[in-house]
């Protein structure tokens, strides 16, 4: 089997698996604290990924700047970004979560534009970013009755959060580049982040009355940590180092369809022909967004 083949199997272990953690997470979540149940998976995959580079030998390279690096990302895409969005899916369809999520492109652009001044906007980001627009106010129409519950408008802006977050974090990773392995830094990232989720739970959730997890929210848990995590970050960096990037982008098309679908056949979230607009006009919009920034940087 050629290195291409296996780079395009690995894309489609990121496109499925990293479109199923939001179901698994708001099944986890609904026989257990949410931040807290966040935490144990990231604090668990990181140590897991960490233990395994160890083992390898890796451990000699290691530096306490290259993880010093690694802690801002950690909190801002770990803790503040899909951390809290597994606290938000206890309130909101799994589906619409990842709708939201994947404006993180066109969101990034339109920071990059604002942080780098010499950054020029042509017709197909502007046009991509207005489309993205166009998609948030398709699923905000689309969840009119939602919104009028506070919770989960609640949960909404929670995950809209989590995406400024999340593309907050990305810039500062492009901004101070490490020198480290890609494995290491995610192992650091997700063991910080999930720490961070533990003070986020501390401060928000009552731990002297803790449950016992359930059989669902232990599989949700253990499926989480070894395909959402590891498996898929794994695929993704070998992906990444097999074929374009402009190939392994299509995940960010394929990861909202995947959990709308999934979300509509196991819990029977449910898909009208608002939701199949905004998905629509969203992933034009990060198309538009990723062809002109491709374009611009020709």
């Amino acid at each position: 089997m050629s290195n291409t083949t296996k780079g395009y199997i690995a894309l489609g272990l990121v496109c499925f698996f990293w479109g199923t953690t939001y179901l698994a997470a708001r099944i986890g979540v609904a026989g257990f604290p949410a931040l807290i149940f966040m935490g144990i998976r990231n604090v668990l995959a990181g140590s897991i990924l960490l233990g395994f580079l160890f083992l390898r030998g890796a451990g000699k390279n290691w530096t306490w700047a290259d993880a010093r690096l690694q802690i801002i990302p950690g909190l801002c895409m770990i803790t503040f970004g899909t951390g809290i969005v597994g606290w938000s899916v206890q309130f909101i369809p799994s589906g619409l979560a990842a709708l939201l999520c994947s404006l993180i492109p066109v969101l990034t652009i339109m920071m990059n534009l604002v942080a780098e001044r010499d950054e020029k906007i042509n017709w197909q980001i502007l046009g991509g970013i207005l489309f993205g627009l166009g998609g948030v106010t398709l699923i905000f129409g689309d969840n009119l009755d939602l919104v009028n519950k506070p919770e989960t408008l609640t949960g909404i802006i929670v995950v809209l959060v989590s995406v400024v977050s999340w593309c907050f974090g990305g810039l500062y990773t492009r901004k101070y580049r490490a020198k480290s392995d890609s494995f290491f830094n995610a192992g650091v990232q997700m063991f910080v982040g999930g720490c961070g989720l533990f003070t986020l739970s501390a401060l928000n959730e009552d731990w002297s009355a803790l449950p016992s997890m359930n059989t669902t929210s232990v599989a949700a848990l253990i499926y989480l940590i070894f395909f959402g995590s590891i498996l898929a970050f794994a695929s993704y960096l070998y992906a990444m180092s097999k074929l374009p990037a402009g190939l392994v982008s299509i995940y960010a098309y394929v990861n909202p369809l995947v959990a709308i679908l999934l979300g509509f056949l196991i819990l029977g979230e449910k898909i009208t022909w608002f939701t199949v607009l905004a998905f629509v006009v969203t992933m034009t919009g990060v198309y538009l967004v990723s062809s002109g920034y491709k374009l611009q940087r020709k």
